[in-house]
């Protein structure tokens, strides 16, 4: 056990408070999610956005006493009975923590690094190895220079071996992890474009990647990517390699829609549960490594066809009784279940929040300590009810809260469990695989039909932290969660960016603020179209109306009669759509000046051509213009409420117009408005499935109309999406395309209200079958294009009837 006192010459830093030697036994890098337990350390990192060090005083408020921090403490007599540590840097000391821990075990730790399937291959080994072993391994993906050693921490006694894969995107970063990872077996799973823009050249990447491997016993790799095969040859590292080759230590040819796997002069015939090239080479990599561990083929057979496919995402789904399901059923373990926890505090839109969990199995624990563990994490977490299914559950149940239910297997709770307390909850659900949880998501998951929008909420946190990147750090946000959050979900995403701490969120009226009041968001919203019906309730919930023309404003003060309030006021400084022109200003003023209860929280404008290089100058004046005219608004005022009048395109393409706050739209969403290239990722996929497949003769029409005619001989696929769902007529007769199976099908005929054509003619396709409206290999930007509009329009046409699937690697 590692006490405070080591951590001086562990971390190379300097106590500057020492109270008593505690053990340290949690590590906290977050401080909403910092436990007071008595061995929790909380490390104050600086980020580029966020400082630790502004959350201590609160934290010492809720009972941590333990802290390492990056500099000294500017009130220290608040500390009186805590620890602390001063160091250079709290992610390199946290490496140093973890390195030191790692250094108390011997067992085989196998790291995995590469462009591609790293966690894929990490949670086929755990699959494949833990019927054989306790094995530990990285919670989700966490393989970052922090997320190593939070995985690497959680090694114990009784782990027999551990699997931790590894990402970098910049050189230099490796050799860190290397040094806190410290494997003894390597893989390296290929080579791809992925970080491309950190490294010189693809080569420079290779040897990057490599340095995790300098003191590995055997490093796995495939001999077929031939640029790391020669990269391999010059390190002279100990390589064992697997490929077409004859020359390949595991030599794999395909045979008879299986493959041949020749090792030590034997060849074996094994079938894959998997047919696309990365699935067979991420499997491929698992067999070279048992292989080289010494397990026997018919192992290696067994476990390959069970092996199945990994979501590695937690998904919000609607459920019944208007509750929502977090589906986190792929496995169960404590560091998953820990993370799955984190991500179930942090959803505020229901106020009750329960937990559907199997045993835990394998976890090389006592069943009495795993029982407590998992309580303990339960109570941390505020989880306000529990379900527990499985024997060893249910053998403790006196270690879980009052009121807890308990049942003997996935069938019993099935039968027997009362659906009707589900009423406004939101509800976790997590699972080992033989507990089959994917029943109960399907019987707690609201039916619609086939047709999903899933909200990718890992690119939208990587969208959000990108644009905040691009900013001061003085710089404020709002963002726009106006048209249902541009059709994704507003109180999901409203959520999601209250916890990631966004200043302020936009609504176009005022029902949709008091939705997002219902659903417990706090954070200050903006109304923008604030009518004189809506007042009564904007300010019994605490909205801010923007004012925008003398009519409103006379409207507003004749309601207050007197009352505060705050506004948001909208200037026109070219854009010519709504606001106060210049020539408006004194009366402005005057109003304000015999108002003082009334409060101005912002002042802005909005720029009419961001997004387009030929604008620039007219946007340059359209700043130049707002900022005199809302100094002169300020000057009369006494005080500077905030100035905005950047969009997404103008944040990317204007840094010198950011004032005091931006406001943050579509680019949330993935979408670049600019024609420049930004590394956003897509948040937004709409899916469908194919409900029928028909042949069609050369002459036969389709559709109403008949404005579908066969040319040839056709098969067609009818999907269950149609202009109700949002998918426009404008698609009709050609001009739209969706993607089955990775293949273009055009629309064929007309769209009609629930269903729509398309012409799946080549592609092998059956019923059930998902199709891509837009979203990974069909852009969003493509599809608008397709019927000459926007992506703003497709993506607030798609109705509320589909249903919205947030998923989530826990954020």
């Amino acid at each position: 056990m590692i006490r405070f006192s080591q951590l001086e010459s562990i971390t190379g830093g300097k106590n500057i408070l020492f109270s008593s030697d505690t053990p340290v036994t949690t590590i906290s890098l977050d401080s909403r999610k910092a436990s007071a337990a008595e061995g929790t350390v909380f490390f104050a990192i600086r980020g580029e956005r966020h400082d630790g060090h502004d959350y201590l005083q609160n934290l010492y408020a809720q009972g941590i006493r333990q802290f390492v921090v990056e500099r000294p403490l500017s009130s220290p007599e608040v500390f009186k009975d805590a620890n602390v540590i001063l160091v250079g840097s709290a992610i390199d000391a946290l490496q140093r923590l973890a390195a030191f821990h790692r250094s108390a075990f011997s067992i085989p730790v196998v790291g995995i690094t590469g462009s591609n399937g790293k966690t894929i291959i990490k949670e086929w080994l755990f699959q494949m190895l833990s019927k054989d072993r306790v094995v530990v391994k990285n919670p989700g993906s966490y393989n970052s220079q922090i997320g190593v050693p939070l995985s690497v921490w959680q090694l114990q006694p009784h782990h027999q071996l551990g699997i931790f894969e590894a990402g970098i995107s910049r050189p230099g970063e490796m050799e860190k992890i290397a040094q806190v990872m410290q494997p003894t077996i390597g893989i390296f799973t290929n080579i791809g474009s992925a970080h491309d823009e950190g490294f010189k050249n693809r080569e420079e990447k290779i040897r990057e990647k490599l340095r995790l491997f300098d003191h590995v016993q055997t490093l796995i790799y495939c001999r077929d990517h031939k640029t790391l095969h020669d990269i391999l040859l010059k390190r002279g590292l100990p390589a064992f390699s697997w490929g077409a080759s004859p020359e390949s230590d595991l030599q794999v040819t395909p045979h008879d829609n299986a493959w041949a796997i020749r090792y030590k002069a034997q060849t074996e015939i094994l079938r894959l549960p998997f047919t696309d090239t990365a699935s067979v080479e991420n499997c491929l990599h698992c067999v070279a490594l048992l292989l080289t561990m010494g397990y026997s083929f018919s192992f290696i057979r067994e476990s390959v066809q069970s092996l199945r496919g990994v979501p590695m995402r937690m998904e919000l789904k609607e459920g019944i009784y208007q509750s929502q399901i977090i589906d986190d059923t792929y496995n169960n373990d404590l560091g998953g279940l820990e993370i799955a926890l984190q991500f179930l505090t942090h959803q505020h839109q229901k106020k009750k929040k329960r937990v559907i969990l199997s045993d835990i199995l394998e976890s090389g624990l006592e069943d009495e300590a795993l029982v407590k563990k998992i309580a303990g994490l339960l109570t941390k977490n505020g989880a306000a009810a529990f379900v527990g299914v499985g024997p060893v559950l249910g053998r403790y149940q006196n270690v879980f809260p009052a009121g807890s239910l308990f049942y003997a297997s996935t069938e019993d709770f099935l039968a027997q469990f009362d659906f009707d307390l589900l009423q406004q909850e939101i509800v976790l659900v997590k699972g080992a695989r033989v507990f089959a949880f994917e029943k109960i998501v399907g019987r707690l998951q609201r039916q619609v039909h086939g047709t999903v929008m899933e909200v990718d909420l890992n690119a939208l946190v990587h969208n959000f932290n990108y644009f905040k990147s691009t900013l001061r750090p003085s710089t404020k946000i709002m963002v726009m969660v106006k048209a249902f959050a541009y059709g994704s979900g507003s109180t999901e995403i409203a959520n999601l960016l209250q916890y990631h701490q966004a200043d302020y969120l936009g609504v176009a009226y005022a029902d949709e603020g008091v939705a997002l009041r219902k659903n417990n968001i706090t954070l200050p919203i903006m109304v923008m179209n604030p009518s004189e019906e809506s007042f009564g309730i904007l300010f019994s919930q605490n909205l801010e109306p923007e004012i925008y023309s003398f009519k409103i404003f006379h409207a507003l003060l004749n309601y207050l009669q007197g009352k505060p309030c705050k506004i948001h006021l909208k200037l026109d400084t070219g854009m010519h759509r709504l606001g106060f022109e210049s020539a408006h200003l004194d009366e402005v003023i005057a109003l304000l000046l015999a108002n003082p209860q009334i409060r101005v929280a912002s002042i802005f404008s909005h720029l009419a051509g961001a997004d387009e290089a030929t604008h620039d100058d007219f946007s340059r004046a359209q700043g130049r213009a707002f900022e005199t005219a809302a100094n002169q608004i300020s000057k009369a005022l006494g005080y500077r409420p905030l100035y905005h009048i950047l969009n997404s395109p103008g944040i990317l393409r204007l840094p010198e117009l950011q004032f005091d706050m931006v406001r943050l739209g579509i680019g949330l969403y993935g979408v670049d408005p600019t024609s420049e290239v930004h590394p956003l990722k897509p948040v937004v996929t709409l899916k469908t499935i194919i409900s029928q497949i028909k042949k069609i003769n050369q002459g036969e029409s389709i559709g109403y109309g008949r404005r579908g005619v066969a040319e040839k001989d056709l098969t067609i696929g009818t999907i269950a999406i149609g202009y109700a769902d949002g998918f426009s007529r404008a698609f009709s007769r050609g001009a739209g395309r969706v993607l089955v199976h990775g293949a273009p099908a055009k629309v064929i005929g007309n769209v009609c209200m629930d269903m729509t054509m398309v012409d799946i003619t080549g592609i092998d396709a059956r019923e059930g079958d998902e199709v891509i409206v837009f979203g990974k290999g069909l852009p969003i930007q493509d599809v608008a294009a397709s019927i000459n509009t926007i992506s703003y329009e497709i993506l607030t046409s798609t109705s509320e009837r589909v249903k919205r699937v947030f998923v989530s690697e826990g954020i």
